[in-house]
């Protein structure tokens, strides 16, 4: 249930962007009691591009995770499993293989039986395992329907056109009319409004390569090679009957500049493939790039940015949807923190200093593989001896863990290793998991100790944090927790003994007490 949190007549919040970034932030923010407004611009939620093939993403564990702890994923595993029954769409994708993959780098497939799940302790096995692939459809559905379901309020057809902004709130035009806010979060994307409205430093890295995906009608089906190949003009993916994604090293020349017509698509196809392949109809084409750009600064003043407004980058491994999902529940608690006026001091910018390293290092690693995948000797020779590499174990698990983020850590200060990871999904006698204890949103004190100090303690904070003593089937040698909304650790006990400076992190993250 949303917080005993009375809003103002204004909006407290307006997001701008209705993807799943702007949807799982507009969840995070209502289940704390914040009124929130979403202003999207297109009419219809609906295109193409997110149904199967093209539409297909990989969550990682975080993300995983997330949509575990607010009680979300059954509810996408359940319309994943509803398409996967869809044995025509099933088949247009090219993720069909004999070994199961657990992801690629630059192309270079690597399997999850090669990947080794021992060497990250603290990941217990959850619901969904490492890693599943729903569509950016499904994932619009089921957030759209606990957005509405909580409270908030979507307008669709009205996209941010402009904004002024002051040190006490934020009015924003969207078509014909104005509204007003305490705050302005930008999740419209990587030609953000917000962005270029607020005056946000966007920096980074020109395109190398203009991408494409296609869906066409060969002549000859046949013409080309099932899979993933590289070539001396590029790289082209293709899976029987008529679906392709394909990468041409012009500098990025054809995004967006062109209309992709069928004389295009096949031109391009030709030169990227070195064959005479033949397309006989277009029924989608869409285009994109590598270009690598972050926003310097997440926030000024009462204008935020999260998502693909933040920081843009190639499609490679997947990683921007959940690089977004991940930026929108570290931002929302804090943020409803701040419009509550209970935030402690600098909680609003840890956001910044916690989620723009994340960025930065998703955005070289999407760098690194656009430099293997360059139709150039060096590059070749380079992604000869990765090839060999991923082939091995340590290869395999080093980049599943990279992909997975599974052992991401946000850096909160504190010497022991589990401090700024994710929370551990315990599994307690009666089958239940730790994770639905973060259901609505509150601050989590995990207690295996029976140490009769801690209710005491966590009552002084009994709007914030739940106190919940049980012992899990595995404790990983913890006495107690202390867990952020988001789900990361904040603090830990390993000794019987009395617990030291759980007041000052629970202060730190949740003001003060009672």
């Amino acid at each position: 249930m949303p917080h005993p949190y009375s809003p103002s007549p204004i909006h407290d919040v307006i997001i701008a962007g209705a993807g799943p970034v702007g949807l799982l932030l507009a969840c995070e923010l209502c289940l704390q009691g914040v009124a929130v407004l979403v202003l999207e611009r297109a009419t219809d939620p609906h295109t193409p591009l997110k149904a199967l093939p093209f539409g297909l993403r990989g969550l990682t564990v975080p993300s995983i995770e997330a949509l575990h702890r607010r009680g979300l994923l059954d509810e996408l595993l359940a319309i994943q499993a509803a398409e996967a029954a869809d044995k025509t769409a099933a088949a247009a994708h090219w993720l069909q293989q004999p070994r199961r993959p657990a992801g690629h780098f630059a192309g270079i497939q690597f399997y999850q039986d090669d990947v080794d799940n021992t060497r990250w302790p603290y990941h217990l096995p959850g619901p969904a395992g490492n890693g599943i692939a729903v569509t950016m459809q499904a994932l619009e559905t089921v957030l759209t329907h606990r957005a509405v379901t909580l409270g908030v309020a979507i307008r669709r057809g009205a996209g941010v056109a402009g904004f002024s902004a002051t040190d006490d709130g934020v009015t924003v035009h969207a078509g014909n009319e104005t509204f007003h806010a305490s705050w302005l979060v930008g999740c419209d994307g990587g030609r953000s409004t917000v962005r270029k409205a607020g005056g946000f430093e966007f920096a980074g890295t020109d395109a190398e390569f203009t991408g494409y995906s296609i869906e066409a009608e060969l002549a000859d089906p046949h013409a080309l090679q099932p899979g993933r190949h590289h070539t001396a003009n590029g790289m082209y993916t293709y899976a029987q009957p008529g679906t392709i994604a394909l990468v041409d090293f012009d500098s990025g020349a054809c995004h967006r500049s062109q209309p992709v017509t069928l004389a295009h698509a096949q031109a391009v196809l030709r030169r990227v493939s070195g064959t005479s392949v033949t397309l006989t109809a277009l029924k989608l084409a869409a285009t994109w790039t590598d270009r690598a750009r972050q926003a310097k600064a997440y926030r000024h003043g009462r204008v935020l940015l999260a998502g693909d407004a933040a920081h843009i980058h190639s499609p490679l491994g997947g990683q921007g949807l959940n690089l977004g999902l991940g930026d929108a529940m570290n931002l929302g608690w804090k943020l409803a923190a701040a419009v509550r006026g209970d935030a402690p001091p600098g909680l609003l910018d840890s956001y910044h200093a916690e989620r723009h390293p994340v960025g930065a290092q998703v955005l070289d690693w999407s760098r690194a593989q656009v430099a293997l995948m360059r139709p150039d000797p060096g590059a070749r020779a380079l992604a000869a001896v990765m090839r060999e590499l991923i082939a091995t174990r340590d290869g395999a698990t080093y980049c599943a863990e990279r992909i997975s983020a599974v052992t991401l850590r946000h850096d909160l200060g504190g010497d022991y290793p589990l401090i700024g990871r994710s929370m551990p999904d315990f599994e307690f006698a009666d089958g239940t998991r730790a994770g639905t204890l973060l259901r609505n949103g509150r601050g989590l004190l995990l207690d295996f100790s029976a140490n009769t100090s801690l209710p005491v303690l966590a009552a002084r904070w009994g709007e914030r944090i739940d106190h919940v003593a049980r012992v899990p089937e595995d404790a990983l040698g913890l006495q107690a927790l202390l867990v952020r909304p988001d789900g990361v650790v904040a603090w830990v006990d390993t000794s019987p003994d009395q617990p030291q400076d759980l007041a000052a992190a629970i202060t730190r993250w949740f003001g003060e007490g009672a």
